[in-house]
């Protein structure tokens, strides 16, 4: 059976707005970004970040070592994508039919490893099914002010399992269901 974590990058005062944090994550985040990547069984995304992450399909000019470690191991890994306006998927992709969450169960059944799910919509879903086994909050010693949170809906009741620094100033809390 899968395990399902929800994991990203937040402010202090809870936004995932990637885009608007001033600086990238440093070397020693960066690779156990990559490393997680590597081994996961695959990711199961919202329309909205995977789109996002659809960056990751096409080299870049300027990329280093690691960005196109990353890349590869994006690609490698199968999607899954939970989406009411997109027809089609790039590769190594699947859209999900309009049984979402049957769906998403059997797949959790039928896998084994670790699934990334992606986007704070689709992690409030799976929150409200039940099946979220792990939540990981990367804390940015930063201040966003608004966007979009972590928890799009009120927080489930939740147990400290881990923490870990890296770089310096980033925490991994890592929480599961209470």
């Amino acid at each position: 059976m899968a395990r399902f974590f929800f994991g990203m990058n937040q402010s202090l005062d809870g936004f995932v707005d990637h885009d608007r944090f001033p600086y990238a994550p440093g070397p020693v985040l960066y690779r156990r970004f990559v490393d997680q990547t590597q081994n996961l069984a695959g990711s199961l995304y919202g329309r909205r970040l995977y789109e996002t992450m659809r960056y990751w399909d096409e080299d870049q000019p300027g990329w280093d070592a690691e960005k196109r470690a990353f890349a590869a191991a994006w690609r490698k890994n199968p999607k899954w994508v939970v989406s009411r306006t997109l027809k089609a998927v790039g590769p190594n992709a699947r859209l999900l039919g309009t049984e979402t969450e049957a769906e998403i169960r059997r797949l959790k059944v039928e896998l084994e490893g670790e699934v990334e799910v992606g986007g704070p919509e689709l992690a409030r879903c799976l929150t409200e099914w039940g099946l979220i086994d792990e939540y990981r909050i990367y804390l940015h010693p930063v201040v966003l002010g608004h966007g979009t949170p972590f928890f799009a809906s009120p927080r489930p009741p939740l147990r400290l399992i881990d923490t870990e620094r890296f770089d310096g100033d980033v925490i991994r809390l890592s929480y599961v269901p209470a």
